[in-house]
């Protein structure tokens, strides 16, 4: 799918500025982002030009000027993870593929800017970065031990719970305060306090040397709050495009004109459109709302 999205943009621009080829070092990473910071920020006029002319006509220099002015916004993004201890130049070129995926997907009849629609994007796959970077994530893939994970020390704050070594009183408050297994709690409390551990040494041997955490600036509530939106939206977004796809195409039709779509299609439309009567559209787009709610839901819940 990377190589697909590159490969429609100018060559040229996939080696340097798409790309974010360079940018590992201190003073590349300077250059790349002083070189962003001149590239005009476009109008909506602007924007719903030249996502027009792409969507319709592939034309490539009009997608090249549509990514290259929001190579700000991926920077300005990445430096919000950057406390995750993933390079910043990795996470702009993250970043990047994930504006280029949201050039794909954009459609500008909808009425929202592209800055909106590519956020999504950016972060959901700085995100993957970071997930497929943090060795204590491989070991803990489930949605509950993730959720664990990004929220553990927001629920230890909340509950008051100083220790590190969680008690079976405090692992069950946690539990119901997240809403998941006790297991989870557990397993996850004992690898994020060996973490903690090794982050404690002190940087050198020489007594009263300061250590790691004490020079690292603690942004986490932040990011774990919206760490943990990115992957209920993600996944909210692949349970919702799965489903619709099984339903019929009027079923599909309907349920996105009347509950996915802005300006909400009328019934007295819809009923002419399928030249059918408005209480029976009403009847589809309500039978067609329960079964994609109760398929979600049901997905959802086995995945956990």
């Amino acid at each position: 799918m990377r190589k697909e999205i590159k490969s429609t943009l100018p060559a040229q621009k996939n080696t340097s500025i798409i790309a974010a080829r360079g940018v590992s070092d201190e003073s590349g990473l300077a250059q790349y982002i002083q070189t962003v910071q001149k590239i005009p920020v476009l109008t909506a006029e602007q924007e719903y030009e030249y996502a027009t002319k792409w969507i319709k006509e592939q034309d490539s220099m009009a997608a090249e000027k549509l990514v290259a002015s929001h190579l700000r916004l991926v920077v300005s993004v990445a430096y919000d993870y950057k406390n995750y201890g993933i390079p910043v130049g990795d996470l702009i070129a993250s970043g990047n593929m994930g504006l280029m995926q949201a050039l794909q997907k954009f459609d500008p009849e909808k009425g929202f800017r592209f800055s909106t629609y590519a956020m999504f994007w950016i972060k959901a796959e700085i995100y993957e970065t970071i997930l497929n970077n943090w060795s204590i994530v491989r070991i803990g893939t489930s949605a509950n031990q993730k959720r664990v994970f990004f929220n553990l020390s927001r629920a230890k704050r909340a509950l008051g719970i100083m220790d590190n070594n969680l008690s079976d009183e405090q692992t069950k408050q946690i539990a119901q305060y997240l809403e998941v297994p006790e297991k989870d709690v557990q397993r996850m409390a004992t690898r994020v306090g060996a973490r903690d551990l090794s982050l404690n040494a002190p940087i050198n041997s020489e007594d009263g040397g300061a250590d790691i955490l004490s020079n690292m600036t603690d942004n986490s509530d932040t990011i774990e709050e919206t760490l943990e939106q990115i992957e209920f939206r993600r996944r909210g977004y692949d349970l919702l495009k799965k489903h619709l796809e099984k339903m019929s195409e009027r079923d599909r039709e309907i349920l996105v004109a009347r509950r996915l779509r802005q300006p909400v299609s009328t019934l007295e439309a819809l009923s002419q459109k399928y030249g059918i009567s408005r209480e029976r559209v009403r009847q589809i787009e309500e039978r067609a709302y329960n079964k994609l709610r109760d398929a979600i839901l049901n997905e959802n819940k086995g995945q956990q």
